[in-house]
């Protein structure tokens, strides 16, 4: 396609995205999955009028997909509930570390066993496909920074937390590869990628969030009134700690989560909106009611924030990347792509690794029967995979293997907004009948 062709294609996405938004919230279906039919169409399954190769354009795939994650996990992050509390925190935490590990090894036996993958490879593939997406999962993520709704906390805080936890073991798979440095008898590894990079990586978020709440309060007053400025502040943020992250080895993605927090817990803090306020807890009907009438904030929230105040735009960037996205995606598939190997791979991680991973993972834990199960179907895989896949082929992945894990990926990822994507409308309405009769959180 040409130029002229690309803005032409994209501009009518976005024309017919802004002109049909309420006929879309009707829709049974998401839009990431009108995005992937326009690009199953204009791509070489259907009109081949372009192509994506994946593997050719590695290096911009990753710079993309890594802008958005970041952008996504600070939004996550500005959205969890205030104040911190370890008992609420207790399930993501254990989804983003038991069920994290329990998803890579039961991903990777299979890729071994079954698909006939090395050990390395089936490790990196099971890191590239266990964390969830908090690029996609938008329908049954966090709405606002005053949600109090259970599950959608849940998948959010799992989200935010296992694009970082996911980093330890996509480095294993690279070091079974020979691609990266394990040290003798992993010693390396366990120091260094999984206790230095995860620790540091989480002070690094904690100070810089807690320093720019600070600072902001003292330095400007009054929130200023032009919101680009809050723009301006969250992006320094995110670049701040990425970059200082990167710096020191330690995982960027877990310190731009934990920095969002901790910038909205401490704002808050400051303004005197650190304690749970009781309108928060609304029945069904009342709450509905609320976020209708205010879709930003809640009423019971305090003056607009920094953390506030940058989240819509961040949230526009993530639906216009998604958009992209999803649109080369679908530019990449062909035909014969889809492999009973791929197709067989996907349903294994659908059916079986992630709900086990999560039954086993919250196994102690007060979390009620509906929120698990809830909870295990929506793994959505999404664009973290993609990055995490463009980042080991970008530090040397072999290209017979690269090519492999690509087609293995993208099906998987395809098939989680096309099933996802499908299942989200009709079982959170379901859900929510179950909603009054859980237990208090």
């Amino acid at each position: 396609m040409t130029n002229a062709q690309w803005f032409l294609l994209v501009g009518s996405l976005l024309l017919v995205r802004g002109l049909t938004a309420s006929m879309l919230r009707r829709l049974p279906v998401t839009p990431a999955i009108v995005y992937l039919a326009v690009g199953l169409l204009v791509g070489p399954t259907v009109l081949n009028l372009f192509h994506f190769n994946p593997l050719q354009e590695s290096a911009l795939l990753e710079a993309l997909t890594e802008v958005v994650v970041l952008i996504s996990l600070f939004s996550a992050g500005v959205k969890m509930p205030v104040p911190f509390s370890f008992a609420r925190w207790r399930t993501p935490v254990l989804l983003a570390s038991v069920s994290m590990t329990l998803s890579v090894g039961l991903v990777a036996a299979f890729a071994y066993t079954l698909l006939g993958l090395p050990l390395g490879a089936g490790v990196l593939l099971g890191a590239i496909l266990a964390p969830t997406d908090p690029v996609l999962a938008t329908d049954v993520q966090t709405r606002h920074p005053g949600d109090r709704d259970q599950l959608r906390f849940t998948l959010t805080c799992e989200a935010g937390m296992n694009d970082g936890s996911a980093f330890p073991f996509v480095m294993l798979g690279m070091g079974l590869l020979g691609l990266h440095d394990l040290g003798e008898f992993g010693e390396r590894w366990i120091l260094v990628d999984v206790l230095w990079a995860t620790a540091a990586a989480i002070a690094i978020g904690v100070l810089a969030g807690v320093a720019l709440a600070h600072l902001g309060r003292k330095l400007r007053g009054t929130p200023p009134q032009h919101k680009l400025m809050d723009d301006f502040l969250g992006l320094g943020l995110i670049g701040v700690v990425y970059g200082l992250s990167v710096l020191v080895d330690a995982w960027g993605f877990l310190a731009v989560f934990f920095a969002a927090v901790a910038l909205r817990q401490t704002e808050l803090k400051l303004a005197g909106a650190g304690q749970d306020s009781p309108k928060q807890a609304q029945p069904d009907g009342v709450e509905a009611k609320v976020a209708n009438a205010c879709p930003d904030a809640c009423p019971d929230e305090p003056a607009p924030t920094v953390s506030e105040g940058s989240l819509v735009f961040k949230e526009h960037l993530e639906r216009l990347s998604e958009l992209l996205l999803i649109l080369l995606i679908g530019g990449t598939l062909f035909l014969d792509s889809w492999s009973w190997r791929a197709v067989g791979l996907a349903l294994f991680l659908f059916l079986v690794a992630r709900p086990a991973s999560v039954l086993v993972g919250l196994l102690g834990t007060r979390t009620s029967w509906p929120i698990r199960g809830m909870v295990g179907w929506f793994g959505v895989r999404g664009i973290g995979s993609l990055y995490y896949l463009m980042y080991a082929i970008q530090h040397g992945l072999p290209e017979e293997l690269a090519l492999d894990l690509i087609q293995l990926t993208l099906i998987a990822v395809t098939l989680s907004i096309l099933v996802h994507g499908t299942s989200v409308k009709p079982l959170m309405s379901r859900f929510k009948r179950y909603r009054r009769h859980l237990p208090p959180t």
